[in-house]
């Protein structure tokens, strides 16, 4: 499709990324990989089937992926897609969408395997502090329709329909590359993933620009499959820097410690609770270092070094 371009950025991804690349080669729209050194048989995939490929030799996290990916091409519009998406529709509905007054990009349906819409994820209203704490603590998993979590997630909101939303899930998110620009990109601080579609989206919010949701574009959407590889102990050290990186960014001093407060508490929870119940040290060691990543945001913010660089 003239004027599209599709970045997707792998790791590991062998196992799904040609499925995703054969429907969007279908799309019409120019596309490209950027694979953040995997060692798995995703290059093979992605060059046999004759696409464009950056080959980092490091893992250069997501957000830098993306600005590669978007710098690399000359379309005015840039669909971001999970190499475990499939798309199922043409992508003409997405830019519909991103032709509107003041909106910076779009996203659309998500199904999982068995064809059922991915609601609470496909879009979510900008996480507050509140939300973030209730997520460090673990309340949105013990109680997950409590009225934060359900008003974060937007689980009351009817998907068969058009939206203006505040983020819709970055695994299948179509963006002008005129905001992208104003931007400055992703925010290659989010590394190596999480937050960066977040943070990109409330960005463009705090110039007026907004996102759309559209069920006309449609994307099966398996999830995970990079993230469920990673040891628990690497997990939950980049995740929880992510989110810290994040509250530091957008909220109030006295938000980020009271986001530092919870992770601290419910790390405390999950590394004994953890480690009862498995029968290992695994969870003592993931955790531990989750403590001191939140100590230090507490007492430094994001200045300077952790001293805590994972593997």
């Amino acid at each position: 499709m003239p004027g599209i371009g599709i970045v997707i950025v792998t790791y590991n991804s062998g196992t799904h990324i040609g499925a995703c690349l054969d429907a969007a080669l279908t799309s019409g729209a120019q596309v490209i990989v950027v694979d953040n050194a995997s060692t798995d048989a995703t290059r093979a995939a992605v060059t046999e089937r004759g696409v464009r490929l950056i080959a980092n030799g490091e893992n250069r996290g997501f957000a830098a992926a993306v600005n590669q990916g978007i710098r690399a091409l000359d379309t005015s519009y840039i669909l971001l897609l999970n190499p475990d998406c499939v798309l199922q529709t043409g992508l003409e509905p997405l830019r519909a969408c991103c032709d509107r007054m003041s909106i910076a990009g779009a996203g659309g349906k998500l199904l999982d395997a068995d064809g059922r819409t991915q609601a609470g994820f496909m879009f979510r209203r900008f996480p507050t502090p509140k939300v973030l704490v209730f997520e460090s603590l673990g309340l949105n998993r013990i109680w997950p329709h409590n009225p934060v979590n359900w008003h974060f997630r937007c689980l009351g909101f009817d998907t068969a329909n058009e939206h203006i939303v505040d983020q819709p899930a970055g695994a299948f998110l179509m963006i002008r590359r005129d905001v992208w620009s104003q931007l400055g990109g992703f925010d290659e601080a989010f590394h190596p993933l999480w937050f960066e579609d977040v943070d990109f989206a409330r960005r463009a919010a705090t110039r007026g620009l907004r996102m759309y949701y559209t069920p006309l574009a449609v994307a099966k959407h398996t999830g995970g499959h990079s993230i469920l590889n990673m040891p628990l102990e690497i997990r939950a050290f980049y995740w929880y820097g992510s989110l810290l990186r994040y509250s530091k960014k957008h909220f109030r001093p006295w938000s980020t410690r009271a986001v530092c407060f919870a992770i601290i508490t419910g790390s405390l929870v999950r590394m004994f609770a953890g480690s009862v119940c498995q029968r290992s040290l695994k969870p003592l060691y993931a955790y531990l270092r989750v403590l001191l990543l939140a100590g230090h945001f507490l007492i430094h913010g994001n200045k300077g070094s952790t001293g805590l660089a994972c593997p």
